[in-house]
């Protein structure tokens, strides 16, 4: 991989953008096409483009959004399996990044530390530290834009279990999956219920002698084809980029449609998902036990099972799921309270992700360090009080990609009313907004680990996150951004003279 040279000291930039995933990439996009007037950089801390898709490397690595929607809407999907896995997705997001000479704006191995705010002067300072040694960078900028997401991804959640050092075994942790790790004909626990023990299971059940998936507590699990048969017979019959569009919505739609339906009708959507679950194992099996959660559907999010991979696994007994708690760990395996024994040469730690708000990067505004927990989100984007900063956060209910570009493109929206009115900053105030409410109102156990670093959002609009991109869509690209929270102030020709 090319480091792109190293920036002189306090270089100036319009506009810094922190992480090289799919949201920086998209921001990239976004600013050379509606603001092609604006210099910008993507640092990234890690060697290498794709976030996500690249640092993690365990086996059956997939998405759990179609390709169609989690992809971006300027370079269509064009694979048959519209479910894809991580290999696929990162060669996408590479491709996409140098057809259109955004490769070329990243600039590799360089870690965003802290960012200070001066009104006076209408700019962030942005200090860096750059390669393994460490080496300090400092960068100016007008707005900064951080694509980081909101996991740590220097280290994953895990409990501390009673014996731990005495189990003899291997014992991973998805996010740091080591390359020399062969589970072929081995004894393997994936502890955890969520989408990455959901992706674990039957991948590693091809050639492990068995593997079992041990969950304190079921997570409702969707099976669904990986090829979209609709979206393949638009691509065969319709030009490209009209067939993409349509696809595009088609699953925008049916996305909307299932969430809002499992909201307003929660029995019933159990009813329908336990219903599928029980088509795919037989009647005889205790679904009641092993995969009927306590909460109501999409209080978490849910998990997929392309093609039902799972649910075959278990079918023809390469796999199987225990549901109880852990008492403690043996030389040669798991205690469980049950008093059940689960013997094991493999332990999978798929105990979840830690939450780490923009990328740890430190703030402060005019000297004072803002606390991001008691700010609020505007539109979902903006910390309340702090200005000419963006944050590029996903949805929960659909794919991170739909929020992004609506996000980058408010942001483009932003920059151009600046320039219009010769404003050198923009402000969101919560003023007289009512209501606090958490971020995502998930009961995940990352979200509730991480309630007190996150922002709160308020009970209406700007505060308010709806989780719907047509009402985004609406008010991001076309709402008033005089919205009565947004302030503009300060002059252009005072930060250029400063």
């Amino acid at each position: 991989m090319r480091i792109l040279a190293e920036a002189d000291p306090a270089e100036h930039l319009d506009v810094l953008v922190i992480g090289a995933g799919i949201s920086g990439i998209s921001a990239g996009h976004a600013l050379q096409t509606r603001c092609p007037d604006k210099s910008y950089a993507i640092l990234e801390a890690r060697e290498a483009l794709g976030g996500t898709w690249d640092l993690f490397r365990y086996p059956g690595l997939r998405s759990d959004s179609d390709l169609y929607t989690f992809g971006f809407s300027f370079r269509p999907w064009t694979e048959d399996r519209s479910i894809a896995d991580a290999a696929s997705i990162l060669a996408y997001l590479r491709e996409t990044a140098a057809a259109f000479g955004i490769d070329r704006k990243i600039r590799y191995r360089q870690r965003v530390v802290s960012a200070a705010w001066s009104t006076p002067e209408a700019r962030w300072t942005v200090a860096v530290e750059v390669g393994p040694e460490r080496r300090r960078l400092t960068y100016t900028c007008a707005f900064l834009y951080v694509c980081a997401g909101y996991y740590d991804y220097e280290a994953g959640y895990r409990p501390d279990w009673p014996g731990l050092e005495r189990f003899g075994g291997r014992l991973v942790h998805p996010q740091a999956w080591p390359e020399d790790l062969d589970h072929a004909g081995q004894r393997v626990v994936v502890i955890g219920s969520g989408a990455t023990a959901v992706t674990l299971v039957p991948e590693m059940a091809k050639t492990a002698a068995h593997v079992t998936m041990l969950q304190r507590s079921p997570t409702y699990i969707v099976a669904l084809p990986a090829k979209d048969h609709i979206a393949n017979w638009m691509r065969r019959r319709l030009p490209a980029a009209l067939a993409h569009r349509l696809a595009r919505w088609k699953n925008i739609a049916l996305s909307l449609a299932f969430y809002q339906f499992a909201r307003r009708q929660p029995e019933m959507m159990t009813r329908k998902i336990l219903g599928g679950i029980r088509g795919q194992l037989g009647p005889d099996y205790d679904v009641g036990r092993h995969f009927t959660p306590r909460y109501k559907p999409w209080d978490q999010r849910l998990c997929l099972a392309p093609d039902g991979d799972l649910f075959k696994a278990i079918r023809q007994g390469r796999a199987s799921v225990e549901t109880g708690q852990i008492a403690h760990f043996t030389e040669t395996g798991l205690q469980l309270a049950s008093g059940t024994h689960l013997p094991a040469d493999i332990v999978v730690t798929a105990t979840g992700l830690q939450v780490r708000m923009m990328g740890g990067v430190q703030i402060s505004v005019d000297g004072r360090t803002p606390d991001p927990a008691q700010s609020y989100l505007y539109r979902g984007m903006m910390l309340s009080d702090v200005p000419n900063l963006a944050l590029a956060i996903g949805y929960t209910n659909a794919s991170w990609t739909l929020k992004c570009e609506l996000t980058a493109g408010f942001v483009c929206r932003l920059l151009r009313r600046m320039d219009a009115t010769g404003s050198a900053w923009c402000v969101p105030r919560r003023g007289e907004a009512a209501g606090e409410e958490p971020l995502i109102g998930f009961t995940s156990g990352y979200i509730e680990r991480a309630r007190h670093l996150m922002p709160k959002q308020g009970a209406s609009r700007p505060w308010k996150l709806y989780q719907n991109y047509v009402l985004d869509l609406a008010a991001l690209r076309y709402g008033r951004l005089d919205d009565g929270a947004l302030t503009f102030g300060g002059r252009r020709e005072k930060t250029r003279a400063a």
